[in-house]
């Protein structure tokens, strides 16, 4: 569990300055409106809508990170940021797809830097395949319905840990955080199309490392078709 450090109040900031780093960032846009908080409405907004999703935000850290310290400080990095750009988020509105966006950009921009860095894979010339709108998902299985939902045995943890970490992102996105693929596209700065694509060879890529476990479980190839 990620230990979060106390926060101190911050002067207002509009939705393109959110994601230090970001591109959206080095463009300002002068139509954003600001939302003005009180010192103390930030701390009920931070502490009613963001700190409910701090075990998700941690699982979502350490799959990246495969590291408990690194996941921890990734997370704290993610709730400090949250709560210093708090006047571009609007009330109401999902709390925990946008934190996911600053956690999924501070991985991004700060953690890839270190040695450590997990595989970037080049997926220039799978998603040359599969980079239509309409690209075709009806036979990769939603492995809600499979073993990743549930997180059994240390076959499925490696498994996922071994996918290059673009593709782990968005199995974990959808597969086990339940986003949309609207919420995953905002969320990874991506187009629908090409959420889709990625997600459709991610399955596919941990079916394949899967499957002598699946068939032990009972994994019927032929419900994928």
């Amino acid at each position: 569990m990620a230990t979060i450090p106390e926060v101190m109040p911050d002067t207002p900031t509009r939705d393109d300055q959110l994601l230090p780093g970001d591109n959206a960032a080095e463009q300002p846009a002068a139509e954003t409106p600001v939302r003005r908080y009180t010192d103390e409405q930030k701390y009920q907004v931070f502490n009613k809508e963001f700190m409910p999703h701090i075990d998700s935000m941690y699982n979502f850290a350490f799959r990246l990170t495969n590291d408990e310290d690194d996941a921890n400080d990734l997370v704290q990095d993610t709730y400090l940021k949250a709560f210093r750009f708090i006047s571009s988020f609007e009330q109401g509105t999902n709390a925990k797809a946008w934190l996911f966006r600053i956690l999924k950009n501070s991985f991004i921009n700060d953690y890839r830097k270190k040695s450590k860095e997990p595989a970037k894979v080049d997926y220039q010339d799978v998603e040359t395949t599969y980079n239509s709108e309409d690209a075709e998902t009806e036979h990769t299985v939603d492995l809600r319905a499979e073993s990743v939902s549930d997180l059994i045995g240390d076959e499925v943890a490696t498994a996922l840990n071994s996918l290059p970490v673009d593709f782990r992102t968005v199995i974990i996105l959808c597969d086990i955080e339940g986003f949309t693929y609207e919420e995953m596209a905002k969320i990874l700065d991506i187009p629908i199309g090409t959420v889709r694509s990625r997600l459709h060879r991610a399955r596919n890529l941990l079916k394949e490392k899967l499957r002598d476990y699946a068939a032990s479980m009972g994994y019927n190839e032929e419900s994928d078709e």
